[in-house]
């Protein structure tokens, strides 16, 4: 049966409302788990800690493969897209047989450690868990979308084994993801990058040293994991240029990456529709195939 668009959207509004997705089978999948990164007290990258409302909504499919990604919503680094590059994209991964973990990060306002750190906390937390949640441990990824892009770029740049001494289990837990998807991101935090995520990540007068920590295509090494990357041509909030810096520092350092350049679509490709839309979904897909982390 052919859908309209219009049915079609409805559909799909109705299958995120409901915290469940149905399979052509009929099965439905368990109810989705929202936890506090940070159930105590979190840290602030400084030595100080502060009660935090950080959170990840784990949206597990009705028939799991294996693998899990934690998507990372846009909003330059000053708010959370958490519907059209969260939630969506969780239930669109559930029928794919991917757990989408939603992070809900600690927004910077200037003090650059507080969204990595929780994008670490996600991953570690995943990892832990991922018997609970039927996950493969080695199969947990990260997904992120424009700043949110950002940081998941920084997470695949900036990670380390774990504390194997620490008392809290799920800090002895590797923060390192087996593979990133970057649609649309900001990667630097030079000229190339966005200076709206720059400023709120940064705040307004960073050091030289700081921007370069940042500008993650300076960051990346041969332990580095695999990388998926898309972005429009005309992208006018965020050059396409950050993702062929990323891409070609990856290659440069003998890591697998695939760069799918759109011929259109701006940010946010066209609004999460159609052709472009579609092209980095399918692309993906096939991609994690290849790298044998889904069917």
């Amino acid at each position: 049966m052919k859908l309209s668009s219009l049915s079609c959207a409805l559909f799909c509004t109705l299958l995120i409302l409901s915290g469940t997705a149905v399979l052509h089978s009929g099965e439905a999948a368990p109810a989705d788990e929202k936890i506090l990164l940070w159930p105590d007290q979190a840290p602030l990258g400084d030595g100080k800690f502060s009660k935090s409302d950080a959170a990840i909504t784990v949206h597990r499919p009705a028939k799991a493969n294996g693998a899990a990604i934690i998507i990372c919503p846009g909003g330059g680094y000053g708010g959370l897209v958490t519907g059209a590059e969260g939630h969506g994209i969780a239930k669109w991964l559930n029928a794919h047989g991917i757990a989408g973990i939603v992070l809900e990060y600690r927004l910077p306002a200037g003090n650059h450690h507080l969204p990595l750190l929780d994008a670490q906390r996600a991953l570690r937390i995943i990892r832990t868990r991922a018997a609970d949640w039927k996950c493969d441990p080695a199969k947990i990824g990260i997904m992120g979308f424009s700043a949110g892009g950002h940081l998941a770029s920084t997470a695949a740049t900036h990670f380390d084994a774990g504390q194997p001494n620490a008392t809290d289990p799920v800090e002895k837990a590797s923060s390192r993801p087996d593979f990133a998807i970057l649609v649309y991101p900001v990667i630097s935090m030079g000229e190339k990058g966005h200076g709206g995520s720059r400023q709120n990540l940064l705040g307004p007068n960073p050091s030289e040293e700081l921007k370069t920590l940042y500008s993650n295509e300076k960051q990346v090494t041969a332990k580095t994991p695999p990388c998926y990357l898309a972005h429009a041509l005309d992208d006018h909030a965020v050059t396409h240029e950050n993702s062929r810096l990323f891409a070609d520092s990856m290659k440069a350092h003998g890591v697998a990456c695939e760069y799918l350049e759109l011929p259109s679509g701006d940010h946010g490709l066209n609004g999460y529709q159609g052709p472009m839309w579609d092209a980095w979904q399918s692309g993906s897909l096939k991609w994690l195939a290849q790298l044998k982390i889904i069917p």
